[in-house]
């Protein structure tokens, strides 16, 4: 059995891979390393061949946790782990300069004292800021790190500590760089899962500003198989853009989604923009199509219906987020009038 280590992955895209590797691939086991914080949820592991699945609970900063967990040459450590929500990272940013710096730094440092073969940095297009509205420009491998918010800039430090890894010690690296994800057990802070929810109840869906921001989408599982590839494909110290070329204005989205649900465009809200909001992510997929043979394979209108569908199945799994502390943090962002 080939060993590898995963940070993260009881979240929503650490799961979503798990999942698929283990289906796809009968000589792999799965180290599993996950705090268990807000968005890492036990239920996302539900189905997993549990004797190539192990599950250990830990916090990335914890190098002797990490250490004690990670074994001598395992293929691989995936680093999935990250504080990602750009609103909590407005409201405190020092949780995220601790697990998404200080964390890779650890997971880098024990990579290296146990001899880990390739280390795969899972990253975002947020790091290189914002491109023009109605422009023809797009992100690539070379665009350089302009990061707007402090998620943005605790995953450009990420990359660079990932980068410096590389450089001063040798450690085979591969960063990838992903745009905006969606499907099945997403935590319903982020866009598509909190208007799902919010349409399946009839309550009010908060969008921002005008709703012209433009987000590139891409369906979870067509992300899960590019990183995969990147891993076994990709050139060591590389960075892959991994996009689906499809551009989308937040406020279609919301409204495919009540369309789809058959349910009414008068529950749209406008509320205040979000501070530093980043106007447009487009991303250049070319290198990860040419160098990995990588393609998506899931178009839009039927990912959005296979996640709508997932949430109308699976809505005691939300209404477990929803009743719980998440609640507390939804009504200081959006209010507690907008039911």
């Amino acid at each position: 059995m080939k060993k590898i280590f995963i940070t993260g992955g009881a979240g929503f895209i650490g799961s979503a891979f798990i999942h698929q590797i283990l289906e796809e691939s009968s000589d792999i086991e799965v180290i599993n390393f996950d705090a268990l914080t807000y968005a890492g949820n036990p239920e996302n592991l539900k189905g997993l061949d549990e004797t190539r699945h192990k599950f250990v609970k830990g916090d990335i900063c914890d190098k002797d946790a990490v250490l004690n967990a990670l074994p001598a040459d395992a293929e691989a450590v995936f680093n999935f782990a990250a504080e990602s929500h750009v609103d909590r990272s407005i409201t405190s940013a020092s949780e995220f300069v601790t697990t998404n710096v200080l964390g890779t730094q650890v997971l880098l440092d024990a990579a290296r004292a146990r001899n880990v073969k390739r280390f795969v940095h899972i990253s975002t297009d947020e790091v290189m800021g914002s491109l023009p509205d109605e422009s023809n420009l797009y992100f690539t491998e070379l665009s350089p790190l302009k990061p707007n918010s402090p998620y943005a800039a605790s995953k450009a430090a990420a990359e660079h500590f990932v980068r410096a890894a590389r450089e001063t010690f040798g450690l085979d690296t591969v960063i990838t760089r992903c745009g905006n994800n969606y499907g099945p057990r997403q935590f319903p802070e982020k866009l598509i899962p909190l208007m799902i929810a919010n349409a399946m109840n009839d309550e009010a869906l908060p969008v921002y500003g005008d709703g012209r921001n433009v987000r590139d989408w891409i369906y979870v599982e067509d992300h899960a198989r590019a990183i995969w590839l990147a891993f076994e494909r990709g050139k060591s110290g590389e960075v892959y853009n991994i996009g689906a070329r499809n551009e989308q204005f937040n406020i279609d989205v919301v409204k495919a989604i009540l369309d789809l649900l058959g349910k009414p465009h008068s529950l749209i809200k406008f509320v205040a923009d979000r501070l530093g909001h980043d106007r447009r992510y487009a991303i250049e997929a070319e290198k990860s199509e040419t160098e990995l043979g990588w393609k998506p394979q899931t178009d839009w209108e039927d990912g959005l219906r296979k996640t709508i569908r997932w949430y109308q199945e699976n809505q005691d799994w939300v209404e477990r987020i929803r009743n719980g502390a998440y609640r507390d943090y939804y009504k200081k962002m959006y209010g507690a009038s907008l039911k």
